[in-house]
C-alpha cells in the first residue's frame, strides 16, 4: 500500500518536553476558541463540493495566523503551508470539511438550519459525521504550531479536504481529486500524513488506532440481468430475470460465508437496490442490482470481485440468461503504515495516557483519506467525542439526525495533531 516507510528512532519526549509541554499548554489555552470555531462550522454546514463559505472562512482563519494559503484545490479545498524556523521534513495534516444531507434534530443552540440540494431534492444539511470538529481541531493545531514557528523543525501542510462524503453525481471530488491535482506533489512535498476522525460512541479522552487496514475499501457493484420478456401466465415462453436475480443475490452471500478466509480480514457483500418490472403479470426483460463491497485487504478485494463476477454470470447462464457485472471503485483501504504506527504509538500514549490509547478492531466504513495513504505513509486515528457519563447505546451514531459530539474531546485532538507533528519532526532531525 503506497510508498514504503523505514522505521525511525522512536520519539524521545524527554529531549523536547519543554516544546511538547508548551504545545499542550497552548492547546488548553485555546480550548474555548476551538469549541466556538467548531460550533460556527456546525451551524453553517455545506454539502460536498459546495463548501464555498466554509472554505472562505477556513482560508480567512489561516491567513490571520500568517499561514500561506491556497484555495480552490479540488474545487473547494484549502491548503495552508507553515514553514518552520529550522530545516526538517514536511508533515501533512488533513481535515475533511463537508456536511451531509441530514436534517438536524438535536436540541442545540448552534444546531444547523441550513438547506441544500441533493440529487435534485431540497434537503436539510448537517455536520452529522463530525467534520466540523475536524476543521476546528486542525485550525487549533495550526494556531499552536504557529506559536512555536521558530522552533519548528520542518514544514507543515494543512489540508482541508472537501467532498469526503462523495462528490455529487457526475462530478469529481474529495481526496482522489486533490491527489490528482498534485496536492502531495506541488509545493512542499509531505513525506507522511496524519488524520483524525471524531467518534460519537467513543469516550472523550480516548484515542483508537489500528496498524494496517483500519477502514474498508468501498466499491459499488452493478449487475444487469438480461432475460426474455413474456406474459406472467406463461413463464416458459421467456427467461425470468427476477428469479435469476434472486438466485444471484443468494449466491453472492456464499462468497463471504463460504469462500473467503475471514480469519484474515472481514468482508461484506451487500445488494441494496433491486429494480425490475412494471406490472404484476409481465415478466420483464431485465433487472438491475446494485450493492456495496467492503474489504480490508487488497488481495481479498481482487478475489471477491472476481468471485462476484463468476457467480453472477454462471448463475445467469445456467438459467438461459446473461449477467453484466460492473464495479465502480469508491475508496481504497484506509491503510495505516505499520512502521509509522509503531513509531508514533509512544507519542499517542504520552498525549492521552497509555490506558486511553486503544488498539481497535477494523471497521467496514470507508474513508477517502486512503487516497493520500496510497501515495505516502499515513496514520489515521479515532478520537473520542462521547461524554464520559454516557454509554454507546445511549448516543446517536454518525449520519443520523440526533448525532451529537461532546466538545470537551476537541483539545485531545489538537494535542494529538501537534504532538504527532512535533515528535515526527524530532525523530527525523536525529536520523
Amino acid at each position: 500500500m503506497g510508498a514504503g516507510f523505514s522505521l525511525l528512532s522512536l520519539p524521545v519526549w524527554g529531549q523536547q518536553s519543554k516544546l511538547i509541554s508548551r504545545a499542550n499548554q497552548m492547546a488548553e489555552k485555546i480550548e474555548q476558541k476551538v469549541i466556538d470555531c467548531r460550533r460556527y462550522y456546525h451551524q453553517y454546514p455545506e454539502l460536498s463540493n459546495r463548501e464555498f463559505k466554509t472554505a472562505a472562512k477556513i482560508a480567512e482563519q489561516l491567513k490571520a495566523l500568517g499561514i500561506e494559503v491556497e484555495t480552490g484545490v479540488a474545487k473547494t479545498g484549502v491548503v495552508g503551508v507553515l514553514k518552520g524556523g529550522k530545516p526538517g521534513p514536511v508533515v501533512a495534516l488533513r481535515a475533511d470539511i463537508d456536511g451531509l444531507p441530514v436534517t438536524e434534530r438535536a436540541d442545540l443552540p448552534y444546531a444547523s438550519k441550513e438547506v441544500g440540494e441533493y440529487n435534485g431534492q431540497e434537503v436539510g444539511v448537517m455536520h452529522a459525521c463530525g467534520h466540523d470538529t475536524h476543521i476546528a481541531m486542525l485550525l487549533g493545531a495550526a494556531e499552536v504550531l504557529v506559536s512555536m514557528k521558530d522552533q519548528l523543525k520542518g514544514t507543515v501542510k494543512f489540508i482541508f479536504q472537501p467532498a469526503e462524503e462523495g462528490a455529487p453525481a457526475g462530478e469529481e471530488g474529495g481526496a482522489s481529486l486533490m491527489v490528482k491535482e498534485g496536492v502531495l506533489e506541488k509545493g512542499p512535498k509531505p513525506e507522511v500524513i496524519f488524520g483524525l476522525h471524531i467518534n460519537s460512541q467513543t469516550p472523550v479522552g480516548t484515542l483508537k488506532y489500528k496498524p494496517g487496514g483500519t477502514m474498508a475499501a468501498a466499491d459499488i457493484v452493478r449487475i444487469k440481468v438480461n432475460g426474455s420478456q413474456t406474459h406472467g401466465a406463461y413463464p416458459w415462453n421467456g427467461v425470468d430475470p427476477i428469479v435469476v436475480s434472486a438466485q444471484i443475490i443468494n449466491g453472492l452471500q456464499t462468497i463471504v460465508s463460504r469462500q473467503t478466509e475471514l480469519t484474515k480480514e472481514p468482508a461484506v457483500v451487500t445488494i441494496g437496490m433491486v429494480h425490475g418490472g412494471v406490472r404484476n403479470n409481465i415478466i420483464p426483460e431485465e433487472v438491475k442490482l446494485e450493492g456495496t463491497v467492503r474489504t480490508l485487504d487488497p488481495e481479498m478485494r481482487k478475489d471477491i470481485h472476481e468471485r462476484i463476477r463468476r457467480t453472477a454470470t454462471n448463475i445467469a447462464e445456467s438459467a438461459g440468461a446473461t449477467a453484466e457485472v460492473v464495479f465502480d471503485p469508491q475508496t481504497p483501504v484506509t491503510f495505516n503504515d505499520p512502521a509509522l504506527t509503531a513509531q508514533m504509538l509512544p507519542t499517542l500514549e504520552a498525549i492521552a495516557g497509555k490506558d486511553n490509547v486503544v488498539l481497535a478492531d477494523a471497521v467496514l466504513g470507508a474513508e477517502d483519506f486512503a487516497f493520500f495513504q496510497e501515495k505516502i505513509p499515513g496514520l489515521y486515528l479515532f478520537v473520542g467525542g462521547m461524554a464520559k457519563d454516557k454509554k454507546p447505546s445511549e448516543v446517536a451514531p454518525h449520519h443520523t439526525p440526533d448525532f451529537v459530539i461532546d466538545d470537551s474531546g476537541l483539545t485531545l485532538g489538537v494535542k494529538t495533531l501537534t504532538g504527532l507533528t512535533l515528535d515526527y519532526m524530532e525523530a527525523k532531525s536525529k536520523k
